[in-house]
């Protein structure tokens, strides 16, 4: 029977299990058997999915079927509807030495931001410049996206929170909580109902 894990990496800790550095073994007991779906950079925190279903995470991985992640990144600066309309229609970023276009996304101004727990450390605050929270919500996840994105705009990320994919989120999770869930939950929230394990 395949296992599902929810978990709020915190910031710092790597998305894996062994190597130097603090890792998710650091975080919880996790079976042998399970292994976390995509990845989220050392300075990168929320939502990872951790599972030894293996169908799921070829089709989550897969960009064929593209899901929806949707991020909160906390920017140095204000940015302005034209700023949001360019990281919505797409721009370009360096993949791995060529030049990307990113897909189309949905960039907004949250009217309210989600309960956060605060980081450890903290980001470093100036008291010249603003920061804004900005929602991103994608449907690729290239090496460090998000970051290269709002780099790309002029607006350097300060803190990264993965909350969601599609509907599955860490709502009302505190910093290195995991919580084990049924696999009916999982594919409901993640919009995968009619979706068959072989």
């Amino acid at each position: 029977m395949a296992r599902y894990f929810i978990i709020y990496k915190p910031f710092g800790v790597l998305s894996q299990f062994s190597g130097e550095g603090q890792t998710l073994a650091s975080l919880f007991h996790f079976p042998k058997t399970v292994y976390p779906v995509g990845r989220l950079d050392k300075d990168s925190e929320g939502l990872l999915l951790i599972t030894d279903d293996k169908q799921l995470n070829h089709h989550l991985l897969n960009p064929r079927f593209g899901h929806q992640r949707t991020y909160l990144a906390q920017v140095e600066g204000a940015p302005e509807k034209e700023d949001l309309r360019q990281l919505e229609n797409g721009v370009e970023i360096n993949v791995d030495g060529k030049m990307y276009q990113t897909k189309p996304a949905i960039a907004k101004i949250p009217e309210s931001i989600p309960e956060l727990p605060d980081r450890d450390p903290p980001i470093r605050y100036r008291k010249n410049v603003p920061d804004t929270w900005v929602s991103l919500t994608l449907i690729e996840g290239k090496n460090r996206q998000v970051r290269k994105m709002t780099a790309a705009v002029g607006f350097p990320t300060l803190r990264l929170v993965r909350w969601s994919m599609e509907k599955l989120t860490i709502e009302g999770f505190q910093v290195g909580e995991v919580r084990e869930l049924e696999q009916q939950e999982v594919y409901r929230a993640l919009g995968l109902s009619g979706f068959r394990r072989k």
